[in-house]
């Protein structure tokens, strides 16, 4: 049997390999080349990739400049049934040496079937409000009728504010989840997932690979829900299961990770994870007696396509996700 590393070069297993062609095209570039977070589409309809189904359409080319100007602003504020329920389903007071605040407890299900990978997370008030504050930086007109329970001098830890904040804090996701380019956004996304997935990559990073497994395996599910009009955002998350996998000496379970991820990723061979991945995966299918000959051509084709410098392993990138 030909080993896998003789193919693609004369390193053995765990010795640095070269990663894939870099990204040729700007837009690509200021996608992937950022290593504090996932991948987000761009804003607004030109980064829609599901609009059609939807409903919209495309504007015509006989549009006056007046009429694109208004069908954007339409498609920008478009909205529709709400495919995930926000539910506020507890409070709790928390009291900490120098603050005391209110920590909310959110459920995101999705709607229209049952649903066995609800997500639970929790914000306390000055979350919501960093959220809000951002989201007028971008979507002051979207968002104009969308109400923010205001802050009160007293009467905060009151159980008649706090249930009435739940109610408010509630019918606000909510709102904010029927505008398409909010949902989209990444003040959303991160205000419902960052918190957890920092931790989760601190905890890689400190060589806690099953608490961070754990954070990761219990996110993924509404990450997938929020972003299924960009299938790369999951990416950074699925290579991080796999490195954890990996490090817990469970290779099946790595290698049906980076199966995930590969399917994400596709023709994108100038994604900064694309060969670091298949340089995992071409080891993890040596090491379990799967076809890693086909991955190795996959690998070998990129890059004759467009040679590149030695770069990060997969462990390497994953670890440097989430650092701000």
């Amino acid at each position: 049997m030909t080993e896998p590393w003789s193919m693609a070069s004369a390193e053995p297993p765990g010795s640095p390999r070269r990663t894939g062609p870099r990204a040729q095209r700007t837009a690509e570039a200021m996608q992937e080349a950022s290593a504090t977070g996932p991948d987000f589409p761009p804003l607004g309809p030109e980064g829609d990739s599901d609009a059609n189904a939807e409903g919209s359409r495309g504007p015509s080319s006989s549009m006056t400049t007046r009429e694109l100007q208004e069908y954007w602003r339409t498609e920008k504020g478009c909205r529709k049934p709400v495919k995930l329920l926000f539910e506020i389903a507890s409070a709790r007071i928390e009291e900490r040496r120098v603050a005391k605040f209110v920590m909310y407890q959110i459920v995101v299900i999705q709607t229209g079937s049952f649903d066995s990978n609800k997500a639970i997370l929790e914000r306390r008030y000055s979350d919501f409000q960093a959220l809000q504050k951002s989201l007028l930086k971008t979507f002051r007109e979207e968002i104009e009728d969308v109400a923010f329970p205001k802050k009160h001098l007293v009467g905060n830890f009151t159980p008649a504010m706090i249930s009435e904040r739940k109610l408010a804090f509630k019918e606000y996701l909510s709102q904010l989840y029927a505008i398409r380019c909010v949902r989209r956004s990444r003040e959303f996304l991160d205000f419902l997932t960052r918190p957890e997935l920092k931790e989760a990559f601190g905890c890689l990073r400190a060589g806690q690979y099953t608490k961070a497994l754990d954070i990761l395996v219990h996110m993924m599910p509404l990450q997938e829900k929020l972003t299924r009009h960009c299938p790369l955002t999951l990416v950074p998350v699925l290579c991080a299961v796999l490195v954890c996998h990996r490090e817990l000496e469970r290779p099946l379970e790595a290698f049906a990770a980076g199966e995930r991820a590969l399917e994400r990723l596709q023709a994108r061979e100038g994604h900064r994870y694309y060969a670091p991945l298949l340089d995992a995966m071409i080891r993890l299918a040596y090491a379990l007696g799967k076809d890693f000959v086909s991955l190795q051509e996959r690998l070998e084709d990129s890059q004759l396509r467009k040679p590149a410098p030695r770069g990060f392993t997969l462990k390497e990138l994953a670890v440097r996700e989430y650092l701000c």
